[in-house]
């Protein structure tokens, strides 16, 4: 009987907590900027939770509580493996997140424009970046106060901080955002792409298939940040930008495919490369874009490994071109 129990309790206990699964990876995926951490981390979450199920007393929400704990977990893993914050405009750990498993968020109050739109940026790659730029503790509190809504009560209370250091804390952190995040974040393009963008996009995935250098010049802004993590190196202006293709031998490549996708709530261009070998064109790199004014501002590039957790094919046959 008392196994039946047992079993009984923790079949509706990961009833509970699976609900929360994709919130909370999320939740956890801002606070790292690792796709594999934030799995890592709620699994880690789900199993604290677990063992001190007792302690849940139903003062908050079991939401709240689990939010609680996965919170935690991020600061104990960011103390054990990231003790400092990034520096110099760049993350070597970031990782992107497909959109597909961003659609599997429940539904509710992000249905309205305003709490959407603050879901859909704060997601984004720079703001992922802007914010793995702070020190950990205040960027709980930011993701706290700013993203998820807690009042500065509570995010004390989880902290073991007063209610004056959370507010100054959070001043600290929206005060390093300003001074990571782009100047024109008000101007980003974000949820359903306009026809402008998607024109940029698909002549932006033309001239890379046919390694159209002038033509993919003409696109970006004079300003524009390239990077390709975990590789070090951002690349900031067009003619760095452009330059840095030239010396890597872009220019000369032949034999490239490509798919579109969204990752991060961005336009992304899958690109694979002809192997000869394989007879199919194998994963190269994804780019992601960001548009702003018609002229891409951005693109973080990421290795072939990421294609396999985006749902992307591993080949694409021989005939498959586009």
């Amino acid at each position: 009987m008392t196994t039946d129990m047992g079993e009984l309790a923790e079949t509706a206990f990961s009833g509970l907590a699976e609900r929360h699964r994709r919130e909370l990876h999320v939740h956890c995926y801002r606070m790292l900027g690792s796709f594999e951490d934030a799995e890592d981390t709620v699994q880690e979450t789900f199993l604290r939770a677990w063992r001190r199920r007792e302690t849940f007393e139903g003062r908050s929400t079991y939401r709240a509580w689990l939010y609680r704990i996965a919170t935690n977990a991020c600061l104990d893993l960011l103390a054990r493996v990231r003790p400092e914050p990034a520096t110099g405009g760049e993350v070597r750990w970031l990782q992107p997140y497909p959109d597909l498993l961003l659609d599997e968020l429940p539904a509710g109050a992000a249905d309205e424009p305003e709490t959407a739109a603050l879901a859909r940026e704060t997601i984004e790659l720079a703001y992922l970046v802007a914010v793995q730029h702070l020190a950990p503790r205040p960027r709980a509190v930011l993701i706290l106060r700013d993203v998820l809504g807690w009042p500065a009560k509570d995010v004390g209370e989880l902290l073991g901080d007063s209610v004056n250091s959370v507010n100054s804390a959070l001043q600290r952190a929206r005060a390093g955002m300003r001074e990571h995040l782009p100047a024109e974040r008000q101007d980003w393009t974000g949820g359903e792409e306009d026809a402008g963008t998607r024109d940029l996009v698909r002549r932006f995935t033309e001239a890379s298939v046919a390694t159209d250098i002038p033509a993919l010049t003409a696109m970006l802004r004079d300003d524009v940040r390239c990077s390709m993590p975990p590789t070090p190196g951002l690349h900031i202006g067009r003619d760095t930008v452009v330059n840095d293709w030239i010396q890597d031998g872009f220019a000369e490549m032949t034999g490239l495919r490509a798919l579109p996708t969204a990752v991060n709530r961005q336009p992304a261009v899958a690109f694979y490369h002809w192997r000869e070998g394989e007879a199919a064109y194998l994963p190269l790199t994804l780019d992601v874009l960001r548009i702003t004014g018609g002229a891409v501002t951005e693109i973080v590039t990421f290795h072939a490994d990421r294609f396999a957790g985006l749902g992307l094919p591993e080949r694409l046959p021989a005939g498959d071109a586009r």
